[in-house]
């Protein structure tokens, strides 16, 4: 994977958590920077072209947005944005939906009046409806049960028959390298809220099947490159609008 630290769209999103009236760096910043450098998922969504034009995208537990500001920058100025990248997705409608508090004023400071971020629990608040969904790394951090409850509550939210779930989840029959990523989760939880958490991770297969179960068509792109995880991004389109039993 190449070394993005120092690409200039990814400074210039993550220049845009910078406190309104600062310059220079900051803890949230120079997250952002590392976290957009070295993370494939998002030069890889925009690489496959995987979000059409107008798309109305909620994303689910989104965090600080990384996404949407690494969007917002390159709309301003696509200079830094890999050869391979043929387009960007235009006309997007954001919505995303972050249960910190925290997580959720950085999201807004970046995003500004590109999207709406909104505070709330993705196991319990009401989805808007969309063309898109994204759940990056975040099923994982609620049980079984729970998982498949906000996966229907989103195929729910998929107005159109094109809808399109993007998933990224760990392959628990991946070994150590599942197992390297799990306690990498872990500790990022600990250091957040000084807690050690149980995680709920599933085989990749598993995923699939369930995915399928509940009207979903998938398709699987590895997503993990130069990390060491055991990342993967599955493509659910709607294939159906009745569950398979």
């Amino acid at each position: 994977m190449p070394n993005y630290y120092n690409n200039p769209l990814i400074i210039r999103a993550a220049a845009r958590y910078r406190p309104a009236g600062k310059s220079g760096g900051g803890w949230v910043q120079g997250m952002a920077r590392g976290k957009l450098a070295a993370d494939p998922v998002f030069f890889g969504i925009l690489r496959y072209g995987l979000i059409p034009d107008g798309a109305r995208v909620l994303d689910l537990g989104c965090g600080k947005a990384l996404f949407e500001a690494l969007l917002c920058a390159a709309w301003a100025d696509p200079d830094g944005l890999p050869n391979d990248i043929p387009r960007l997705p235009r006309y997007l409608q954001f919505n995303g939906l972050e249960l910190d508090a925290n997580d959720v004023a950085s999201a807004r400071r970046a995003v500004g009046d590109a999207g709406t971020i909104n505070a709330g629990d993705i196991c319990q608040t009401a989805f808007p409806e969309s063309d898109l969904v994204l759940i990056l790394d975040v099923l994982h951090y609620i049980p079984h049960a729970a998982q498949e409850h906000v996966l229907r509550r989103v195929r729910d939210a998929l107005t159109q028959s094109s809808g399109r779930l993007l998933l990224r989840v760990g392959d628990a029959d991946r070994g150590f390298r599942y197992r390297w990523s799990q306690w990498v989760d872990r500790l990022v939880v600990f250091m957040r809220c000084g807690k050690w958490l149980p995680l709920w991770g599933r085989p990749l297969t598993e995923w699939i099947r369930l995915l399928q179960r509940i009207g979903f068509s998938v398709r699987q792109i590895p997503m993990s490159e130069g990390t060491g995880f055991a990342n993967v991004l599955l493509v659910a389109d709607l294939s159906a609008r009745t569950e398979i039993r």
